[in-house]
């Protein structure tokens, strides 16, 4: 009889998805600081490296001034400094890593989901009505792409398996009309929180930003509260394009977080500390795979050792 492999914990499925991440950085520090002295020449290396692994000019010297002030013209290994670059990611992410709170007095919560297509939006909906029920709430899921039919039969898909309503229309229906349906039918069968799928915008298709501001705009026509976080869905494997994509979303509506997602699947996960220091955006949730177990809420400690090869002792 064989064994049954042994199922890995979230820390070291968060340990393996940032693997390309973290090793991009860790062989690049160990090129560099090879028993070398702290100098200009090698504190430019470290910067130009930093800056390349999508951690931003900001964070990368924010890195480099702390050294400089600390080890200038002194031995240095390549430990020391990524001890020192996971500390100050560390202190960068502590200040947004929050969870996605729900308000109980929301009758009902409602979760605006937006992002650029393919960014995981319908996914990472699907995995958090599921974390939603599995803490006792009930949950509404509502099909507001309606330009393309497979994200409506997606979004069916996920309700099927979570066992949660579904409410979609035709291919092409009103988004804005479809989004007061849900948030009226949702208050009529008192579910705690309504998540509201949203057609993948692109920057430079302003009928799909029209229509976003629109839903926003009839939603609060129900519930001027509402929505009650509007949370936007980052593909990591975009690199800087994310930042880009904040900024573009931030001028459109008031985003109140930041989930990502495909960590596992780039060597650019530096990008998400990027924005963290840019936009100050509560970080809620990070995935690093297609598993349900795979999003979690953002553990700022953990994740910044993970993404600079810091090995710390946890079990799972």
């Amino acid at each position: 009889m064989t064994d049954e492999p042994k199922k890995v914990g979230w820390f070291g499925r968060l340990k393996q998805g940032l693997k390309k991440s973290s090793s991009a950085l860790t062989e690049g520090i160990a090129n560099i600081f090879t028993k070398k002295r702290l100098d200009a020449a090698t504190l430019e290396e470290l910067e130009d490296l930093l800056i390349m692994s999508d951690l931003g000019v900001t964070v990368s010297e924010r890195v480099c001034a702390r050294l400089s002030k600390s080890r200038f013209d002194k031995q240095i290994s390549a430990e020391e400094v990524q001890v020192a670059l996971a500390e100050e990611i560390g202190e960068i992410m502590r200040e947004v890593a929050k969870p996605l709170i729900i308000n109980d007095q929301n009758s009902p919560h409602v979760i605006l989901m937006v992002g650029v297509n393919g960014s995981g939006k319908t996914t990472t909906i699907g995995k958090l009505a599921k974390q939603f029920k599995n803490q006792g709430k009930s949950v509404m899921l509502a099909a507001g792409d309606t330009f393309r039919a497979a994200a409506t039969e997606q979004l069916q898909i996920w309700g099927q398996r979570n066992d949660v309503p579904v409410i979609s229309g035709k291919e092409g229906c009103d988004a804005a009309g479809l989004a007061y349906d849900a948030v009226q039918k949702a208050r009529e069968n008192n579910i705690d929180i309504l998540l509201i799928d949203t057609a993948g915008r692109l920057q430079n298709k302003s009928h799909l930003m029209d229509e976003l501001k629109k839903i926003i705009r009839v939603i609060k026509k129900f519930d001027e509260t509402a929505p009650h976080d509007t949370v936007l869905i980052l593909d990591a494997t975009t690199g800087q394009n994310a930042v880009l994509q904040t900024e573009v979303f931030l001028d459109l509506a008031q985003i109140s977080g930041i989930i990502m997602t495909k960590l596992d699947g780039t060597a650019r996960g530096g990008v998400l500390v990027a924005c963290a220091e840019k936009f100050k955006l509560p970080i809620h949730a990070i995935g690093v795979g297609e598993a349900i177990d795979d999003l979690q809420a953002f553990d700022a400690n953990d994740f910044s050792k993970m993404l600079v090869g810091v090995d710390v002792l946890k079990k799972d």
